[in-house]
């Protein structure tokens, strides 16, 4: 899926391109460390900086943990003989350099894309519902502020496929852990349904898109420059990889940006 953000700019989550969605790797995927072949994850990585026109080297695909940690993609970081483990345990990468591609893996979380339209620094980060109690969006937008000077104002972003709001169940302490972070939770939680004869159980919904487009508008992000993809994997698990669908061990959707000069 391509998201129009400017004529330089390529904005992109890749599909898994099968009709075999009982089988977890089946499909397209760049992503290295959830159990895939490795000669298979380095073809589509191959695939996609080809169709992207720059060299494999420049996909920079972080080793993501569910924290907060933001990472500035330097010539010098892709120099280094430690890129590896510059990239363990980041959930946000960012960088200036043009004919990089930075992006994140998900499988029911939500990838979050960055363009700053005036600097034209470019960002990606991995939202899944730790991240997102934890502001990484926000943190992602004060990290490119520090580095580049990006105005929040001035940011065009994309909330790629995720889990959608009527398929992210959650229990009461996920609940609570959004609560207790001061989120409108009338406008971002629903409660599960429960069937006639059945004692009621405190599962909710969340709405992941809407709880992270909500503190980027209050970050300073104009609502019309947050584009939603629309796609709940979960539901469409035959085109984007879902982990409660097909388990931990499967492939994943990799959103990216690069901007080219």
């Amino acid at each position: 899926m391509i998201y129009n953000l400017a004529s330089n700019i390529v904005a992109f989550s890749t599909q898994r391109y099968t009709e075999e969605a009982e089988l977890p790797y089946s499909g397209f995927n760049v992503t290295s460390y959830t159990g895939d072949d490795p000669s298979h994850v380095r073809s589509c990585q191959q695939r996609l900086a080809d169709y992207l026109r720059i060299p494999p080297e420049s996909l920079i695909i972080p080793r993501q943990t569910h924290g907060t940690l933001c990472v500035v993609v330097t010539s010098k970081l892709l120099a280094s003989k430690r890129r590896e483990s510059a990239l363990e345990g980041v959930d946000a990468v960012i960088t200036d350099l043009p004919d990089v591609c930075v992006g994140v893996s998900t499988a029911d979380c939500l990838p979050i894309l960055f363009y700053d339209t005036v600097t034209g620094a470019i960002g990606a980060a991995h939202a899944g519902w730790r991240g997102t109690v934890a502001r990484i969006g926000v943190q992602t937008i004060a990290k490119m502020y520090e580095a580049f000077g990006t105005q929040s104002s001035n940011l065009r972003c994309v909330l790629g496929p995720c889990i959608g709001p009527t398929a992210f169940e959650v229990g009461a302490d996920v609940y609570e852990a959004f609560r207790l972070a001061r989120f409108p939770m009338a406008q971002i939680a629903t409660r599960v349904p429960t069937p006639a004869g059945v004692r009621p159980v405190r599962r909710w919904y969340i709405d992941l898109p809407e709880v992270n487009a909500w503190q980027l508008e209050r970050a300073g992000v104009p609502p019309q420059n947050i584009t939603f993809s629309g796609i709940c994997c979960h539901t469409d698990y035959a085109h984007y990889f879902s982990a409660r669908r097909l388990g931990i061990n499967s492939g994943r959707t990799y959103s990216g940006i690069v901007r080219h000069l």
